[in-house]
């Protein structure tokens, strides 16, 4: 895909996923998801990539929808033709369809939010495994303001993140906030000065991936996101003893042991294409 919206660097084994409309605040575009989607995807299957970072161009992250479509069409894409609504089982907003792609990654995704960050802006960062960002900055959950409400699958992520009653406070609000409240809530790790986030990001980054297993890192990442999800902790412990056996005598926790005790640096060797990407016990239910 030749990306119009965003730009990408891989550098250091880490991905830099830029959004790249800084004349229009980096606003959100339907070829912006797509383009989003087509990294994160070419990323989970490139072995050279082992962490993720996404960031904003210019001064600010993202403000949100693009409230003016280039071509004239729906706000949210959906397929208006003769004033036919489009049936309820097609539709999927953009901003959950970014959010399941990042959901679905196995490399490991840090926002380096390095300016405000509203509405898609915000919520598409939620399912990112740490979020930093810049001092100052202005984060909405303003949807109830435009008579909408939220979409990105932040009404499934935002309360997992920083608990129910401080989601509610910022989504039946609508109001703006300051990065800083955000830090002290747990929405973001921590807040830096506005030209180093990025720069902490990629120190984030080699500390994530620096001394591990990519196949590891992989399971373990979706391991976290989704067996606090399961109603007994029986069923952590079935996953658990599943992946354990599995990266052991398949994965890189073959070498991984013995490294230890002879005293090297071990060889992760195996590619996550010799990993499957769903697995029985994590079903992922129907669109419908």
């Amino acid at each position: 895909m030749q990306y119009q919206d965003i730009k990408t660097e891989v550098s250091e084994n880490i991905l830099t996923i830029t959004l790249n409309r800084p004349e229009r605040m980096n606003a959100f575009t339907l070829r912006m998801k797509d383009e989003l989607i087509h990294a994160l995807e070419a990323a989970d299957s490139n072995d050279e990539v082992r962490a993720i970072i996404v960031t904003g161009a210019g001064k600010v992250f993202c403000a949100g929808m693009e409230m003016e479509p280039e071509d004239g069409g729906n706000l949210f894409g959906y397929d208006d033709a003769e004033g036919m609504d489009p049936p309820l089982e097609l539709i999927r907003d953009s901003g959950g369809e970014l959010s399941m792609a990042i959901y679905n990654c196995r490399k490991p995704v840090i926002g380096a939010i390095n300016g405000a960050a509203v509405g898609v802006g915000i919520t598409m960062t939620l399912p990112m495994d740490i979020r930093l960002v810049a001092e100052n900055s202005k984060i909405g959950f303003v949807f109830t303001q435009r008579g909408i409400t939220p979409e990105a699958c932040s009404s499934w992520f935002l309360p997992r993140v920083v608990g129910r009653q401080k989601a509610l406070e910022w989504v039946l609000s609508g109001d703006i906030f300051m990065a800083e409240e955000g830090v002290e809530a747990g929405l973001f790790h921590s807040a830096h000065d506005k030209g180093e986030v990025l720069d902490v990001a990629r120190c984030m980054a080699r500390k994530l991936i620096a001394k591990s297993s990519p196949v590891a890192v992989a399971l373990a990442r979706h391991m976290l996101w989704r067996n606090p999800e399961l109603d007994h902790p029986m069923q952590a412990h079935v996953v658990e003893s599943k992946m354990i056996y599995w990266s052991h005598t398949f994965w890189d926790g073959r070498d991984g042991f013995t490294a230890f005790l002879e005293k090297r640096a071990p060889r992760f060797e195996t590619s996550l294409a010799d990993v499957p990407k769903q697995f029985d016990f994590w079903p992922e239910p129907p669109l419908e």
